[in-house]
C-alpha cells in the first residue's frame, strides 16, 4: 500500500455553510471518517487525476454553482474519462432549473437532489443519501 489516506467520500462544495451541515448529517451517521471536502471543481479535478496517482472515491457529492470550475464541467471531466465514469456522483445542488437537471443526467449522473431549504430535512437527505450510497449500492469493483 502507498500510505495515501482512502478517502469514501468527495465533497465539493464552495459554500461553507452548507459543507458544515452536510458533515454533520454523514457524521451523525457515523459515515464521515473518510471525507474530503474541497471548495472549488478545479480542486477535485486536481485531487482526483493527481500527479501521484488516481484518487477513486465511493461517492462524490458535487455541488453545481461553483468558482473555477462548475459541477457541470467537473461531471464532463468524470464521465468521459474510463477511469472514473464508474464513480458515483450526486449533484447536491440549490438549482432546480431543468436545463441542469437534464445536462446532468445526459451526462452521467447518478442522482440530483435539491437542497432542502429546511435544516431537518436537509440534514435527513445527506445522512440517508450516505447510508445508501457507502453501505447499501454495490458498484464494480
Amino acid at each position: 500500500m502507498n500510505g495515501k489516506k482512502i478517502i469514501e467520500i468527495l465533497l465539493v462544495e464552495d459554500s461553507l455553510d452548507d459543507a458544515d451541515l452536510t458533515i454533520r448529517a454523514l457524521k451523525k451517521k457515523n459515515l464521515a471518517n473518510n471525507l474530503l471536502h474541497l471548495e472549488d471543481g478545479a480542486e477535485a479535478l486536481n485531487f482526483i487525476f493527481s500527479p501521484e496517482g488516481l484518487n477513486v472515491p465511493k461517492l462524490i457529492l458535487l455541488d453545481l454553482k461553483m468558482p473555477k470550475l462548475s459541477g457541470i464541467q467537473v461531471l464532463k471531466e468524470l464521465k468521459s474519462d474510463e477511469r472514473t465514469k464508474a464513480i458515483p456522483v450526486v449533484v447536491l445542488t440549490s438549482s432546480k432549473e431543468e436545463p441542469d437537471i437534464k445536462e446532468c443526467y445526459t451526462l452521467g449522473v447518478n442522482s440530483y437532489i435539491v437542497k432542502p431549504v429546511e435544516f431537518d430535512g436537509f440534514l435527513n437527505a445527506v445522512s440517508e443519501l450516505g447510508m445508501y450510497w457507502l453501505l447499501l449500492n454495490q458498484p464494480p469493483q
